[in-house]
């Protein structure tokens, strides 16, 4: 069996060249899985609709961006301007995690080739998030009575802090976010379970700790699991204050997978944060994900 990757050409918008942000990768990571022979063919996602958005997001933001029409301060804070290529993304990419979420209903693992854009709350985007397509999947999932009790585990260098803001009244879905203390962003939400690191923390130390949570986690009845798994962890990362090597990611990835599916617990991987000096590293990074989900189904 072939496992579900979700990926769709226009996951690559059109921003400036010196935008600190690698868009290029969603396109390189497809080729990659193609050429590595992880997928043959991938699922094309549509665009997220208003009404399936609204769950997440409040429906003036969603028309903001839609529409263009978002404040230039605000467009700054998400650090993309808000352009035709920027605003189709936007929408494919969150209906790229809701149909990765269906699939992995159906085959028990699934991922998109995007995704994970967790500091986008209610209503405004940040940190190189414009919709926070997890949370509107997880939603989706439970407004379709498809999941009861949703985990987010959230293992990307920054604290998932929109999906703890959009959750906090929820207790349905548990937001775990184990991140760098001292990273971005500066003021901290509430997870149901936050585990801060400490800076330049190596492989051992943050599997340990890591299999402890699990240990932890696994002591909850969660019907279906959403895993941000950012590489922003790795020691060569722009923005990432940890030094975790490329066997450190691929483990961790090994763990978390191994850990629901032994448990038969549905999984939908998605991308996370990512900025490695190394373009072509970075792509190989994110590429274990998609490779250890299809070692394993």
């Amino acid at each position: 069996m072939q496992i579900p990757i979700v990926n769709h050409p226009d996951y690559v918008a059109k921003i400036n060249d010196d935008n600190k942000f690698p868009i290029k990768k969603f396109g390189a990571l497809a080729k990659h899985l193609l050429k590595s022979g992880v997928v043959k063919n991938f699922h094309i996602p549509k665009e997220c609709s208003t009404e399936t958005m609204q769950t997440s997001h409040s429906l003036k933001y969603i028309n903001d961006i839609r529409n263009k029409t978002l404040d230039i301060r605000a467009q700054k804070k998400i650090g993309f301007p808000i352009n035709d290529s920027v605003v189709r993304r936007s929408f494919v990419a969150t209906g790229g995690t809701v149909l990765a979420s269906k699939l992995a209903l159906e085959s028990k693992i699934a991922c998109n080739t995007a995704g994970g854009s967790h500091h986008a709350t209610f209503d405004s985007g940040a940190g190189y998030c414009v919709f926070n397509d997890v949370a509107v999947a997880a939603n989706y999932l439970k407004r379709n009575n498809f999941a009861k009790k949703i985990l987010i585990l959230d293992l990307d260098v920054h604290q998932g802090n929109g999906n703890s803001e959009i959750f906090k009244n929820d207790n349905d879905v548990f937001t775990f976010s184990m991140h760098c203390a001292s990273n971005y962003p500066a003021k901290k939400s509430k997870s149901n379970l936050d585990i801060e690191l400490a800076e330049n923390m190596e492989d051992t130390e943050y599997i340990n700790i890591l299999n402890a949570n699990l240990k932890n986690l696994n002591k909850n009845s969660f019907d279906f699991v959403f895993y941000i798994a950012g590489v922003d962890i790795h020691f060569e990362d722009r923005l990432g204050k940890l030094k975790i090597t490329d066997e450190g990611i691929n483990k961790r990835d090994q763990i978390v997978i191994e850990n629901f599916y032994k448990k038969n617990i549905p999984l939908c991987g998605v991308l996370g944060g990512g900025y490695n000096k190394s373009f072509d590293k970075l792509v190989e990074l994110h590429s274990m994900l998609h490779k250890n989900c299809a070692k394993i189904i």
